[in-house]
């Protein structure tokens, strides 16, 4: 008996060298070279090697079988606040192959960046969760949604909020300059900020003032705020959202690459829809939302004020192609879900409008004078789409929340982005090469976002990897029919924990929280 014991432990670590093994590999390491044969160990949550690794043992082994096994995912603009406390596991990104997310985008994040990444760990998540401190959250904290500058003091107040921020683990500062408040901040005020950021080794990642007509101007903003704050910028769902300059993805992508020429740390990220998604009161001005919803209502019980308002609706109708709200459908309107996937030419029928451009305009003031809607806009084209997707500093980013199944009509790229790269832009229209779009997805997002022990296929870092079948792999999610998970991610390991097992999800919760460098760094 005692040899028997002897026996069965000296052979227990040979037996149980790795915890999983992933043999006959097709490896595509993220850095965008060609793929090789390797197997993959993991320890620890960590790839422990990769290589031949023949005669080696694990705890679980998974024959890839010839399938791909890449870094998973990182989506580094997504909005999940308020949804991840509700799906922890966050199973649409998962599922699509996403194990890392960046939120807090478009200057839109939660307010106690400490409180709220303690509460995700308390209740444990399935993805990587890292968060920005948004512009609007703070500057809403200070200052309200007011249309005016900062005072020195209202600056000061801010730039302690987003240094506070920073030092509970933010990864950066997001902007999102069309929304209130932040549209009414000028250059100055978006640079202080950024310097607090800054000095924490942060990014500046921002929604720009304008994606169509006046988008070299916003990038030109942009770029300056980087170079005036030392620090790299992420150009969010980079995109031409004017039908009547598209086409104009070419200069604006020239004039990013010669700020890059310049020093300045510039890349962007992108989704692969030609629908763009966001709320309904971007279609009114901007003046006419300060103060916040009671102040909109008081402004539209005003007939002159309201007769402005849609007076200027007109003319930013028209100055972006549009001849009427057939391009806008809601996605989400608590007050009628039935009125969810129309469009507002629809849902002026519905409430026995003849659906001309003043009904519409009327439509839009009922909507947001009952709550507002989350809208899904068709704004892009393939021409641009395609252009942006093949610039080698594009990274790919769904723009999408974790998603309670079935509620709602939301964009179908909550579900499907990354799937559908794979699917449409590398296996049907050859945009890419597989490795590229890995790249895009992987190490590049991780380069920017400082994720130093991610976004690669090496050893040591952490064991975010996938297994799939590239010719497999498929974007189910359409706007008519968004609740639909992607196919063909066959295993998603987060730190080392199978999340999704042939082709299932698990009930495991993998995810950390991936807190930024606590210290500021020297001067």
């Amino acid at each position: 008996m005692r040899l028997a014991l002897l026996l069965a432990l000296a052979l227990y670590p040979a037996s149980a060298q790795y915890d999983i093994l992933i043999r006959n590999a097709r490896v595509i390491d993220g850095t965008g070279n060609p793929w090789f044969h390797a197997s993959v160990a993991v320890k620890d949550g960590r790839i422990a090697a990769v290589g031949r690794l023949e005669g080696a043992a694990a705890a679980r082994v998974i024959d890839a079988a010839g399938r791909a096994v890449t870094p998973g995912f990182i989506d580094v603009h997504t909005h999940v606040e308020g949804a991840i406390e509700k799906v922890p596991r966050a199973d649409n990104f998962l599922l699509n192959g996403v194990t890392t997310i960046v939120t807090g985008n478009c200057g839109g994040s939660a307010s106690s960046i400490g409180r709220w990444l303690a509460r995700l760990e308390e209740l444990g998540v399935g993805v990587n969760v890292a968060t920005l401190i948004g512009h609007n959250t703070v500057r809403r904290q200070v200052m309200g949604t007011e249309n005016r500058h900062a005072t020195p003091e209202e600056l000061a107040r801010m730039k302690e909020l987003v240094h506070a921020a920073m030092a509970q683990g933010a990864v950066g500062l997001s902007t999102g300059l069309i929304y209130i408040p932040g549209t009414y901040a000028p250059t100055e005020e978006v640079v202080e900020l950024a310097k607090s950021a800054a000095a924490y080794d942060g990014v500046y990642a921002t929604h720009m003032r304008d994606e169509g007509a006046q988008i070299l101007e916003a990038i030109h903003e942009a770029a300056r705020v980087g170079e005036q704050a030392a620090m790299p910028v992420q150009i969010s769902h980079f995109k031409i959202d004017t039908p009547r300059v598209w086409g104009l993805s070419e200069k604006a992508l020239a004039l990013v690459e010669e700020y890059r020429r310049r020093g300045v740390d510039v890349a962007v990220d992108q989704y692969p829809y030609d629908h763009s998604s966001t709320n309904l009161g971007i279609t009114l001005p901007a003046w006419a939302l300060a103060g916040g919803a009671q102040a909109l209502r008081e402004r539209l019980s005003n007939p002159e004020t309201r007769s402005r308002i849609a007076a200027e609706m007109k003319q930013r109708l028209q100055s972006l192609g549009h001849a009427d709200y057939t391009y806008a459908i809601v996605a989400y309107f608590e007050k009628d879900h039935s009125w969810e996937g129309k469009n507002l030419v629809e849902i002026s029928r519905l409430r026995g409008l003849e659906p001309t451009l003043d009904n519409q305009i009327e439509t839009i003031f009922h909507i947001l004078s009952n709550g507002g809607a989350q809208m899904i806009y068709h704004s892009m084209s393939d021409i641009d789409i395609e252009r942006i997707l093949r610039y080698p500093n594009t990274a790919i980013a769904s723009d999408g929340g974790v998603r309670v199944f079935g509620e709602g009509m939301p964009h179908p790229r909550s579900y499907g982005t990354n799937a559908r790269v794979l699917a449409e832009y590398v296996r049907k229209r050859g945009v890419l090469r597989l490795e590229d779009a890995i790249r895009r997805m992987t190490s590049l997002p991780a380069r920017t976002f400082r994720f130093r022990d991610r976004g690669l296929v090496r050893g040591g870092f952490a064991a975010d990897l996938l297994v799939f079948d590239p010719a497999r792999v498929q974007d189910r999610a359409t706007y008519t029919q968004p609740h639909q998970y992607s196919e063909g991610f066959d295993y998603v390991l987060v730190n080392g924990v199978v999340m999704v097992d042939n082709g299932a999800l698990t009930g495991a919760r993998g995810g950390r929280i991936l807190r930024h460098r606590p210290e500021p760094l020297q001067p």
